[in-house]
C-alpha cells in the first residue's frame, strides 16, 4: 500500500460506515465494515472528510490537532474531541500527514491573467457574501465565478485554486472549503495567493 491512498481509504471507511446504518441485512453483510468490526460497526461521527482536514491542515499551518479544532467546532458546533474520537483522532492524523507526506510535496505558482481576474472576481464576492455558511451556496457562487470567465471546462478552474493556493492539482470542494476554513480566512487565502507569497 502506497502512502498516497490512506486518505481515499479513510475517507471510504467512513461512506460505508455512515451506508451501514441505513442498509438492509443483506448489504449489511456485503459492507466491508461489517467484516472488519464482526458485525457490530461503530458510527462515525466524522463531519468533514480526511481529505478536507488535510486541507485545512495545509493551510492553517495547524501543528497539532488543536489548532484544527477552532475550525470545526465553528463549522460542527455540536462536535467536540469528546463526542467525536474518532474526528478527533483524524484530526491528530491529518496533521501529521500532512507535514510528512504533503508539505514536501507541494508546488505552488502564480495565477495567469484570466485566473488572477476570477479570483480577484471571487474575492470580491465573498466579501460581500451574507455571511452563511451553506456549503452548497458557497459552491454554487464559486461554480458562477469560473463560468462567468469562461473556463471550460470548469475543472480548470477549480485546478487553477488549488495549484495558486494548495500546491497541488486536485483538492476539496471549494464550497465546502470555504465553509469550514471561514469566508474572511478563505478571502486572506488568495490574496496571499495573488500576491504570490505562496509561489515564492
Amino acid at each position: 500500500m502506497h502512502f498516497d491512498v490512506i486518505p481515499r481509504a479513510v475517507d471510504e471507511y467512513h461512506q460505508q460506515l455512515r451506508a451501514f446504518v441505513d442498509q438492509p441485512l443483506d448489504q449489511q453483510v456485503n459492507n466491508p465494515v461489517w467484516h472488519i468490526h464482526n458485525g457490530k460497526p461503530p458510527v462515525s461521527k466524522m463531519v468533514v472528510s480526511f481529505g478536507m482536514l488535510l486541507n485545512l491542515a495545509s493551510v492553517s499551518g495547524a501543528k497539532d490537532a488543536g489548532a484544527l479544532w477552532k475550525f470545526l467546532q465553528r463549522y460542527a458546533p455540536d462536535a467536540s474531541p469528546e463526542t467525536h474520537p474518532d474526528l478527533d483522532a483524524a484530526t491528530g492524523y491529518a496533521v501529521r500527514y500532512f507535514a510528512d507526506k504533503i508539505a514536501p510535496t507541494r508546488v505552488f505558482r502564480l495565477p495567469d491573467v484570466r485566473e488572477r481576474a476570477a479570483m480577484e472576481d471571487l474575492v470580491a464576492r465573498l466579501r460581500v457574501w451574507d455571511g452563511a455558511t451553506d456549503d452548497e451556496a458557497l459552491q454554487s457562487m464559486v461554480f458562477a465565478v469560473g463560468k462567468d470567465h469562461g473556463f471550460e471546462p470548469l475543472r480548470d478552474w477549480f485546478k487553477a485554486l488549488y495549484e495558486v493556493l494548495l500546491g497541488a492539482s486536485d483538492g476539496p470542494r471549494f464550497g465546502g472549503f470555504i465553509a469550514l476554513y471561514g469566508v474572511p480566512e478563505t478571502v486572506a487565502l488568495i490574496e496571499r495567493g495573488l500576491r504570490g507569497e505562496f509561489a515564492g
